[in-house]
């Protein structure tokens, strides 16, 4: 595929994936408005599961959009699904280790360009190995620039010298990185920040703002697909 061309995914071709590494697969209706255009996978965050309410709404928004998504998650989120304990989030060398270990078993089996994408914790560790990965498109939904209650303690370092095409959907009032602190960052050109009005962590926007979660949610999947077609 020549730079700039966007092929058109095969819908078969992913849901195979999916069945072959064991990945949740949701998948663009083939003869829908948008067809099947492009690809991602997507983590999930520190405290939901894969199949969360605001996974699924995403993961299936997006396909709607026509992305096919990929979604995975990591050992301790797996651990807590096998056993029903709560257990922390597995150490950061952990994590970018299950990152790439999915990445690699995706990448030979998917054809054209490949995206990654992450919800708080998820995006994040991708933001980490985007470049290393040498990954087509970045997505962050709600990134934790810093946290809770330590905005003096910004996780921006690599931020500042990314190339992957990126794009952060981020609440305005997000608790781990609010607009007024975030505009302040020296973030990488290779980086466009998505500003939901009144939004928190979880894009859920004050309800005296006069918008919605679901108008978020939709706004956030159109722009998110919207970027990829441009990016991959």
């Amino acid at each position: 595929m020549e730079d700039g061309q966007l092929a058109c995914i095969d819908g078969d071709q992913w849901a195979q994936v999916g069945k072959v590494t064991g990945l949740h697969c949701d998948l663009p209706d083939p003869r829908g408005e948008h067809g099947c255009q492009a690809g991602l996978i997507l983590a999930h965050g520190a405290g939901a599961p894969m199949d969360s309410p605001f996974m699924d709404q995403i993961a299936q928004r997006l396909a709607g959009q026509g992305v096919a998504v990929l979604r995975f998650e990591f050992p301790y989120m797996a651990q807590r699904r096998r056993d029903g304990g709560r257990r922390p989030p597995d150490r950061q060398a952990v994590l970018l280790d299950r990152w790439r270990e999915v990445y690699a078993s995706v990448r030979p089996l998917v054809t054209g360009r490949l995206a990654v994408a992450g919800k708080s914790m998820g995006g994040r560790m991708a933001s980490l190995l985007a470049d290393e990965l040498g990954v087509d498109a970045l997505v962050c939904l709600g990134y934790p620039f810093y946290a809770a209650g330590k905005p003096e303690k910004p996780r921006t370092a690599h931020l500042a010298s990314l190339r992957t095409p990126s794009l952060i959907v981020q609440g305005e009032r997000d608790a781990l990185g609010n607009r007024q602190t975030v505009e302040g960052y020296s973030l990488s050109p290779a980086i466009e920040v998505c500003w939901l009005q009144a939004a928190d962590h979880d894009l859920k926007p004050l309800k005296a703002s006069g918008c919605t979660h679901d108008g978020h949610l939709q706004r956030t999947a159109e722009r998110v697909a919207a970027f990829l077609k441009g990016a991959l």
